[in-house]
């Protein structure tokens, strides 16, 4: 069959299965009737249609500009490499569906069944109109309010599923019947230790720098002559890929963050980088007033909720970079593959486990609390009402895939098994290509190479982690090709001053996105609690910087509720400190 080949980013919705094909062709005309689209129906059983921009939008470029054929009826990449998709749609020799997404969990896909028909789509927005009055899921909302992620392959509504990264699913349809059923669901590729490890240094270091060059030409091959973005933090991961694009000599414009004066600045270390590539620098301002005005459009272009605070930043960042480039890369999958900083505090809880078999918690709730968010919490969070429909649910059990330790059973390889199918895949991924998308650029991450990946579980502990330095052999492998300060220092999280903002800056608009009449009608979070994390009343370890991410995940979980799954507000109330000028709250409190 022909496809359509375009050079930006689409999506793509369809159906397949039994049901009356005037009420289908209606439903699917519903869907794509907003948008410019292309729309095929492969055979009685399929139909399917790209979806480019809506059709209220300035921009008419997505035409067919050449078909060719492939061996998927659809398929999405993120980086815009036709050969590399990310997900992709089937079908079998006896008309049976195949859905499959990769095992970095790049693009999303999801999917819902109605009747004896499966609605699947690479957005969740363009599966709404299918279920008929959709509704929030109960599991959906606690799982992101416990990771500030929705855990595949559960979604934030009731009846639509999320294929989880690296899975095959498989309907079979019967035609004398007329109906289909669901046979087969399982990984296409697991993360597993190897037996035989990697354990001397030279070899390490050599192999992954013919890894890393291999990798950059994978993803630079099909450039010509075009400037290309780098989203440069000043960090080692995202100044790694900027030295190995200027090496493979392509012209890079790098783009950074500069949240002023109440950030942790780290642009001086992008400025660095840039200078000694001797690459061009953009500095992207993200101040308040800024991430106010691209919030809503933040929380539509990553179509779920992510509670991340870095999600509006990011987005700034790509509205930057969509002005002169159409392919941005970033440094996105370094901390997965070489064991980042994150993990040291799950390593120490690892070996203390070990020692102390008997303690209250055991390695997976303390792995929880790393998320830092509101497990632990439920009974001073939720309305007793839906705090009673959580009551069977066990978020742990989330988390049990992924910590297998009969697929690594080192705890270092295990760690980084886990944060490439839950921080990578359900979280830091996704959201980039969706906020690429947005935009209409194509996402390159070079770290998400599978013969890198696969590599890294050759790896020995200490290559990975030595002494108190994460990321020794990265860093060993790099130490050429960028300044030492910035390959050797002290790693660091995005700085957004999250806190800062809403206890000054947004702390007016608290009193709208957490308003506690609206909460109360909501019937899920308890109507005071903004009140309660900012005074520090709700947990003893939600204090400074923590506060300012609790309140984030919030904003963005009411605002997405609103905006995008369309539930109506309830009645605002006054009942609440935010019309007060903060320092006078502050004064009030203090006595």
């Amino acid at each position: 069959m022909d496809k359509i080949f375009t050079t930006y980013p689409h999506q793509f919705v369809g159906y397949w299965g039994y049901g009356s094909q005037s009420e289908l062709a209606n439903l699917f005309h519903k869907v794509v009737s907003s948008y410019q689209y292309t729309k095929w129906q492969y055979n009685d059983l399929l139909n399917i249609a790209y979806i480019y921009h809506p059709l209220d939008s300035q921009t008419s470029r997505y035409q067919a500009e050449n078909l060719f054929s492939g061996e998927q009826i659809a398929s999405i990449s993120a980086s815009g490499i036709q050969n590399l998709p990310d997900v992709w749609v089937n079908i079998g020799q006896d008309n049976s569906l195949i859905l499959v997404r990769e095992a970095f969990g790049r693009v999303p896909l999801y999917w819902t069944q109605q009747g004896e028909v499966i609605w699947f789509a690479s957005r969740l927005q363009l599966l709404l109109p299918i279920v008929e009055n959709p509704q929030v899921s109960v599991a959906g909302l606690y799982s992101y309010n416990c990771f500030s992620y929705v855990s595949t392959p559960l979604t934030p509504v009731h009846q639509i599923f999320a294929v989880s990264a690296g899975v095959e699913m498989i309907w079979q349809c019967y035609p004398q019947s007329r109906t289909i059923s669901l046979i087969k669901a399982e990984k296409i590729l697991e993360w597993r230790e190897y037996t035989e490890q990697i354990r001397d240094e030279a070899t390490a270091i050599s192999q992954l720098q013919t890894l890393l060059k291999d990798g950059i030409y994978r993803q630079t091959q099909d450039l010509k002559d075009e400037t290309v973005g780098i989203f440069l933090s000043g960090g080692l991961d995202s100044s790694v890929v900027a030295a190995l694009l200027v090496q493979a000599g392509v012209k890079v414009r790098a783009y950074t963050l500069d949240f002023g004066a109440a950030g942790i600045p780290e642009y001086p270390y992008a400025e660095q980088v840039a200078e000694f590539l001797n690459i061009p620098l953009v500095k992207v301002p993200a101040t308040p007033d800024k991430i106010q005005q691209v919030l809503i459009p933040t929380v539509k272009a990553l179509d779920i909720p992510f509670g991340d605070g870095v999600t509006a930043p990011l987005y700034l960042l790509y509205q930057a970079a969509s002005q002169e480039t159409r392919i941005i890369f970033n440094g996105e999958g370094g901390d997965q593959l070489f064991a980042g900083w994150t993990n040291k505090p799950l390593i120490a809880a690892g070996v203390y486990q070990g020692q102390h078999p008997q303690q209250k918690e055991t390695f997976i709730q303390q792995y929880m609390r790393t998320f830092h968010r509101l497990w632990g919490y439920e009974a001073r969070v939720y309305q007793p009402e839906f705090y009673a429909q959580i009551q069977d649910l066990h978020p742990e059990d989330w988390l049990q895939t992924a910590l297998d330790e009969e697929l690594c059973p080192s705890l270092l390889h295990r760690l980084r098994r886990a944060t490439l199918m839950l921080k990578g895949a359900r979280n830091i991924h996704p959201r980039a290509t969706n906020l690429g998308f947005a935009h209409d650029l194509f996402v390159r991450s070079p770290f998400c190479d599978l013969p890198l990946a696969k590599w890294t579980f050759r790896l020995s502990g200490e290559l990975c982690l030595q002494g108190a330095c994460e990321k020794y052999i990265l860093k060993r492998a790099v130490e050429n090709w960028l300044p030492p300060e910035i390959v050797w220092r002290q790693k660091r999280g995005m700085g957004v001053p999250l806190t800062s903002w809403c206890m000054n800056e947004f702390w007016h608009d608290l009193g709208t996105w957490l308003n506690p009449g609206i909460l109360r009608a909501e019937n899920r979070f308890y109507p005071d609690i903004a009140v309660k994390i900012i005074a520090g009343n709700l947990g003893g370890s939600i204090q400074g910087r923590r506060i300012g991410e609790i309140l984030w995940l919030l904003i963005i979980w009411e605002i997405w509720r609103i905006e995008v799954l369309g539930e109506q507000p309830g009645k605002k109330s006054w009942n609440h400190p935010f019309w007060l000028p903060p320092w006078l709250w502050r004064k009030y409190k203090s006595y």
